[in-house]
This record gives structure tokens, sequence and C-alpha cells, in this order.
């Protein structure tokens, strides 16, 4: 499927920051680490010797004639046998962090990324041709956006690994209004059946989420008619009820009053979730109450240098489930709006045991 880019005679350039000229593909994955946590050079090889004191004629006299002295050991022998290849250890160290069983370790490397901001492309470009970071690259690519980040997001679309790497180009696309690109989203769900990855039709549904387009609940409403993936047709009317749901409260009094700040954006964009359940008829007194609304929490902000983007990790929770969300914010004409949006983890929540009867 051919997927215009956001960037053709319709598009603008927006916040893009000039990066200096790329080089090689191992200097750039040794560059990579340090801009993203700060370290200082670190030795391949381990931290220098003491130097030796040389020895008194004394020592010289005691030491045996026939002794021959000490070969030096190689590097390929005292090496570990686990330890990175020489000029390996950059995108090693990345994985090692990715890979960690602490969450905390990934999210701070994609917060460290992304304020970094565009200047790290072409490190990230670099980091793509490696499996074992470009699942990090493309999606810090798609965490940035932007002409650069995009044109290389693009080219993923061809790219023969086993990743699928281009569901990051799918969900960045969300971003950019152009008809086109609507299209080609819808396009990417009505051929969801004859996709092997779920998650690359799971990226386009996001992307349409962040839309604010009255025509589009309709013609979602028309590709899931021609579904028949049960779990993609569920997610796309869900989505189709949270874009509905928000047309109707930005043209509601509320709607209207709705301030700019990141906070209240990521409010309108989960509003059909946040507004409690109404129902036309009259609550009779014996039916049980309804449950509370859900609630979000922003956890933290990560700012681009220029202070025009943001990544924040949500959390949004009703009674019943949790859901982690990470969404990017672009500012616009000073106010903040959700261009992107990707889910983490989602968690059931355990039902609280009944308390155990006292002993008589």
């Amino acid at each position: 499927m051919s997927i215009p880019t956001p960037f053709g005679h319709r598009g603008t350039i927006r916040h893009v920051t000039s990066s200096p000229a790329g080089s090689q593909v191992c200097r750039r994955n040794v560059a990579l680490v340090p801009a993203l946590l700060g370290l200082s050079v670190l030795q391949a090889a381990g931290a220098p010797s003491e130097p030796q004191k040389p020895s008194t004629a004394s020592e010289q006299q005691k030491a045996p004639a026939g002794n021959a002295p000490t070969p030096a050991v190689s590097a390929s022998e005292s090496t570990p046998q686990d330890a990175p290849l020489p000029g390996d250890w950059a995108p090693e160290l990345l994985d090692g962090i990715l890979s960690s069983s602490n969450a905390a370790a990934r999210e701070a490397l994609y917060d460290a990324a992304f304020a970094a901001g565009p200047d790290l492309i072409p490190q990230l470009n670099a980091a793509l041709q490696d499996d074992r970071t470009a699942e990090f690259a493309a999606q810090c690519l798609a965490f940035l956006g932007g002409e650069k980040a995009m044109k290389i997001l693009g080219a993923l679309a061809s790219d023969r690994r086993d990743l699928d790497l281009r569901r990051f180009y799918l969900g960045a696309l969300g971003e950019y209004g152009d008809p086109d690109i609507t299209q080609a989203l819808l396009e990417a769900v009505k051929k969801s059946d004859a996709e092997s990855d779920r998650t690359v039709t799971e990226a386009a549904i996001w992307s349409l989420s962040v839309r604010s387009d009255p025509n589009l609940p309709e013609r979602l409403k028309q590709a899931e008619s021609q579904l028949e993936d049960l779990v993609i047709r569920d997610d796309v009317d869900n989505i189709r009820q949270v874009i509905t749901a928000r047309e109707h409260y930005l043209a509601s009094a509320d709607g209207r009053k709705a301030g700019g700040s990141i906070p209240e954006a990521v409010r309108t964009y989960f509003i059909a979730a946040l507004q409690p359940a109404t129902s036309g008829a009259p609550k009779r007194a014996a039916e049980p109450s309804q449950p509370p609304p859900a609630k979000t929490e922003i956890e933290r902000v990560t700012f681009t240098p220029d202070s025009t983007r943001a990544l924040t990790h949500v959390t949004l929770a009703d009674s019943e489930d949790s859901a982690s969300y990470d969404i990017v914010l672009q500012k616009e004409l000073g106010d903040w709006k959700v261009v992107s949006v990707w889910m983490n983890s989602e968690t059931e929540k355990s039902e609280p045991k009944p308390a155990a009867n006292p002993r008589k």
C-alpha cells in the first residue's frame, strides 16, 4: 500500500531543527548513548591501571635469572565471552536498557531521546539499521515528528525485516490533516483482514482517533462493516464513539470554554470516558447507581528543546480497568493539541476479596 507523505504539495514544515551532517553508522551508534544518557566517556577496555613503579637494583637481583617476562594477555583472551564486540557496546547498552524488566529504565530512555530533540535524528536513523534498537529508534522518530523524521519513517514501508516498523509511520500520520492521508489510514483499516500483524492496523486506528472531523465517524462505520476481525471491528467502533463524543463536547458550552493547556487537551481527547453515562429514561429507585466515570492522571511531561512539543505519560482508570498511554502534543497558536496516541499497557483491576468472618 502506497501511503502519501505529509510533506507533499499541501504539507507545511514545522518545528524542524537543523542537525549536523551524519557520520558513519558505527560512529552514530557510539554517539547515541552519550546523547541520550549524558554519560561520560566510557572505556571499552575498563579503567586504566596504575603506573608501575620502576624496580630497584636489589629487586632485580632477587629475580630468578631463568625467568622469562610474562607475555601480555590479548584483549580477546581477557574479554568475557558475553561481552559486546569492540565498537558494539552502544547498541548493546541500549538493548540492555530497553529489555530491562524495570519499565522505568525504558521510559527514561524514551524521555531522554525526546528531550534531546530533532538533533538526534541522524543517530536514530542509524539505530534503525540494527534490529536490537530499530523499534526504539522508530518510536522516537514518531514521537518527534517533523519532515526529517517522517521521511525516514515513510521509507520503512519497504523494510523487509520481520519487525513491521511501518506501524510507527502510520501511528504518527494522525497529526497531518491531508485528505489523502486520511484516506490512506482508512484503507489500512479496511485491509486489516489481510494484515499479518494486527498492531499495524491498530496504529492506523489510533492515528485516526486524534482527528476532529465530523465526517470521519460515518467513514469509520463503513470501513467497520467490511471487516471480519472481531477485535479490529470492536476497536474501530470504540474509536468512532470516541470521535463522536468529542465532537459533541467541543460543540457544547463546556467544550467551547475548554482551554488549551496540556491537561485540558488530554482531558478533551478522553472526554468520552470522563463524562458520566447519561440515559434518556428516568432512573428507577431500585436500579443500581452508575459506576463513576474514569479519571486521567498525567504522570510526567517531557518537552523538546524548543518547548513546542510534549511527550506525556498518562493513566486512564475507572473502577474496573486501567490503561497507560504515551501521548504527544504539539503547541499551535499558543494551545496544545494531541497529535498522536500510543497505548502502552492495559490491566484489569482485581476485585477486592471479601473480608474474612471473625472467629467467634
